[in-house]
């Protein structure tokens, strides 16, 4: 029986080996101490995006002025967690919104609800619908987080402003340019 005992009794550790297993532990932490701070003084600079980063939504127009948006609703079918609404209205001579037969007379999006997944960008025929650079998107209520078709449509090109005798709003877009986004690949094809 007083074998037993002997075995069941732990062995004593040494300073020195309770030390080691200390400092094997705190490896990461040591090491991350010894190195230069790097801190991005936020409003001021901003860290760069990846290219194919997915951000603020955008409805984009033609060099002419119309509309692509078609009212055609993938956007809304695509979307995993049905944010978008689009309500369709005829095309008329009269008033041709879009070069398509149908145009979206209702377009919001309920930044609240979306994931920015880009999968209304990718079921879009037309490229209408585009995901920005833009992400910051704070505001001050619920309300303000539904974005109508005026919210989201990129202002008209400055020909077309011109044209128009200045008649409708616009200007660059947050970015600088008049598409209201960054270029992407999509744009420098269709300049070709």
């Amino acid at each position: 029986m007083a074998d037993e005992e002997n075995d069941q009794k732990p062995k004593p550790q040494s300073v020195a080996s309770d030390i080691a297993a200390l400092m094997s532990g705190l490896k990461t932490t040591l090491a991350e101490t010894f190195r230069p701070v790097v801190t991005t003084m936020y409003p001021e600079e901003k860290t760069p995006r990846s290219e194919r980063y997915r951000g603020r939504h955008y409805l984009r127009r033609y060099d002419n002025g119309l509309e692509r948006c078609i009212g055609c609703e993938l956007c809304a079918a695509a979307c995993p967690v049905g944010c978008i609404l689009v309500i369709a209205a005829e095309n008329t001579d009269e008033n041709r919104v879009s070069p398509g037969e149908r145009y979206a007379k209702t377009y919001e999006i309920n930044m609240l609800r979306c994931i920015f997944c880009g999968y209304c960008e990718e079921a879009c025929p037309v490229q209408a619908i585009v995901l920005g650079p833009e992400y910051e998107l704070s505001d001050t209520s619920r309300e303000k987080f539904i974005y109508t078709k005026e919210k989201l449509l990129e202002p008209l090109p400055p020909d077309v402003q011109a044209r128009l005798g200045g008649a409708s709003a616009g200007g660059p877009g947050p970015t600088g340019d008049t598409l209201g986004h960054a270029p992407t690949q999509m744009d420098a094809q269709e300049k070709k």
